[in-house]
C-alpha cells in the first residue's frame, strides 16, 4: 500500500545526490585549477572537507533533517571566510536543509533552527564589514527565511491534504453504513413482517384449520431461506474486501423480482396490481431503489393497511422513473410517517438522486406512496 509514496521518494533523492555531485564538480573543479581568489586563505584540506561536507548535507538531509542542518551551519563559516564559489554552495545546502527541517519538523523547533541560522550569517556577515554588510546580511537573512518559510508552507499544506483525506475517507465510511442499514431494514423488515403475519395467522387457526395452519407455516419457511439468500448476499458484499470474488456474491434485485414480491404480499393477504415491472434501460442503482421503494411501501401494507388491495405503477420518463403505490386499507401507514425507519430510508433513496418524495393518507381512505428519481442529469450517483 506504500508503494504509491516510494517512487517520488527514490527520485527526490536521486536528484539531491545529482545536486551534490554537481556542486562537487564545480566547486572542486574550480579549486582544483585555482580559478578563485580566497579572502582568507585556507588549506587545501579544508576546503576539500567543506566541499564533501555540504554535499554530504544535501544528500543527507530527507534522512536526518536537523544533522544535515548542522553540519551545512558548520560548512558555512568555513565556507564564507574563504570565499570564492564555497560560499554560495554552503548556502545552498544550508537552505535544503532548513527546508526540510521546516517540512518534517513541528514549527518551534524549525523555528529554533532558523534562529541559530541567522545568528550563524549575522556573525559571518560582520566578521568582514563593509560597505555593503547590511545588504548582504538582509540578502542571506531573507534567503534563510525564506527557505524556511517554503518548508513550512509545504507542511501545513500536506496537514490540510491529510485532513482532507480522513474527511472523505470518514464521510465515505459513513455513507456506506447509512446504505447497509438501508439495505439491511429494507430486507429484514419485509420478510420479518410476512412472517410475522403468517404466523399469526397459523397460530389462530391451528386448531380448527391445519391445512391453513400448514400453508402458514410453509410461506414462513420460504420467506425465512430467501431472507437467508439475501442476508448471505449482503455479508459477502462486506467480505468482498478481503477478496471475495465479486463472481460468488448473488445478484440484486431487479424490477423483473418485484412480480415474486407481490405473489409474497398475496400470501400476506394483500392482492398486489403491478404494472411497468419489466422496464429496461434503468441504471442498476435507479432500479434497486425503486425496488427497495416498492418493498418498503407493500411491507407497510402488509403491516398496517389490514388485508386490502394495492396498485403499484411504474413509469419510464425522460431521464427519470417515478413509482406510485396506493392502497386501499384503512389508512393506518399514516404512523410510519413520523415514527420509524420505512419512510425515512425511502426518503433518502430519493435524495441521492435528487428527486422527489410524498407520502401521506388520501382523502378517502388509503395510503399513498410517491417517488420520481430523476438519472440523467449531471452529478446523479448511480451506485
Amino acid at each position: 500500500m506504500n508503494q504509491p509514496s516510494v517512487l517520488p521518494n527514490r527520485v527526490s533523492h536521486i536528484i539531491d545526490v545529482l545536486v551534490a555531485l554537481v556542486l562537487v564538480v564545480a566547486v572542486g573543479g574550480n579549486l582544483v585549477a585555482k580559478t578563485w581568489t580566497f579572502t582568507v586563505a585556507i588549506p587545501v584540506w579544508l576546503a576539500w572537507a567543506a566541499i564533501a561536507a555540504f554535499a554530504v548535507a544535501i544528500v543527507l538531509r530527507r534522512h536526518q533533517p536537523i544533522a544535515a542542518y548542522c553540519l551545512a551551519l558548520v560548512t558555512l563559516m568555513p565556507a564564507s571566510l574563504a570565499g570564492g564559489g564555497m560560499g554560495p554552495a554552503a548556502a545552498l545546502a544550508t537552505a535544503s536543509a532548513l527546508y526540510t527541517v521546516a517540512l518534517e519538523h513541528p514549527r518551534a523547533r524549525s523555528l529554533i533552527a532558523m534562529g541559530a541560522g541567522l545568528v550563524v550569517v549575522c556573525f559571518l556577515e560582520f566578521l568582514q564589514l563593509g560597505p555593503s554588510t547590511l545588504a548582504s546580511t538582509a540578502f542571506a537573512g531573507g534567503g534563510l527565511a525564506g527557505s524556511w518559510a517554503l518548508g513550512w508552507m509545504a507542511r501545513q499544506r500536506q496537514a490540510n491534504l491529510s485532513q482532507l483525506a480522513e474527511a472523505q475517507a470518514d464521510q465515505a465510511v459513513s455513507e456506506e453504513r447509512l446504505r447497509i442499514a438501508r439495505e439491511m431494514h429494507d430486507v429484514v423488515a419485509h420478510s420479518m413482517s410476512l412472517i410475522a403475519v403468517k404466523a399469526a395467522v397459523g397460530n389462530h387457526v391451528a386448531g380448527e384449520q391445519p391445512e391453513e395452519a400448514r400453508e402458514a407455516l410453509r410461506v414462513i419457511e420460504l420467506t425465512s431461506r430467501e431472507t437467508l439468500v439475501e442476508l448471505r448476499r449482503m455479508l459477502g458484499v462486506l467480505r468482498s474486501s478481503d477478496g471475495t470474488p465479486e463472481a460468488t456474491l448473488g445478484p440484486a434485485p431487479k424490477l423483473a423480482d418485484l412480480r415474486t414480491l407481490a405473489e409474497r404480499a398475496g400470501q400476506a393477504g394483500v392482492r398486489v396490481d403491478l404494472t411497468g415491472e419489466g422496464l429496461d434501460g434503468l441504471p442498476e442503482g435507479v432500479a434497486l431503489s425503486v425496488y427497495r421503494i416498492t418493498q418498503e411501501a407493500v411491507t407497510n401494507v402488509v403491516k398496517h393497511a389490514g388485508p386490502s388491495t394495492c396498485r403499484v405503477a411504474i413509469t419510464d420518463g425522460e431521464g427519470e422513473v417515478s413509482v406510485e403505490i396506493v392502497d386501499d386499507g384503512r389508512g393506518e401507514s399514516t404512523m410510519q410517517v413520523s415514527g420509524g425507519h420505512g419512510l425515512i430510508g425511502m426518503r433518502e433513496r430519493v435524495a441521492v438522486y435528487g428527486g422527489d418524495f410524498e407520502a401521506g393518507p388520501l382523502p378517502a381512505g388509503g395510503f399513498r406512496v410517491y417517488a420520481r428519481l430523476p438519472y440523467a442529469g449531471e452529478g446523479v450517483v448511480t451506485r
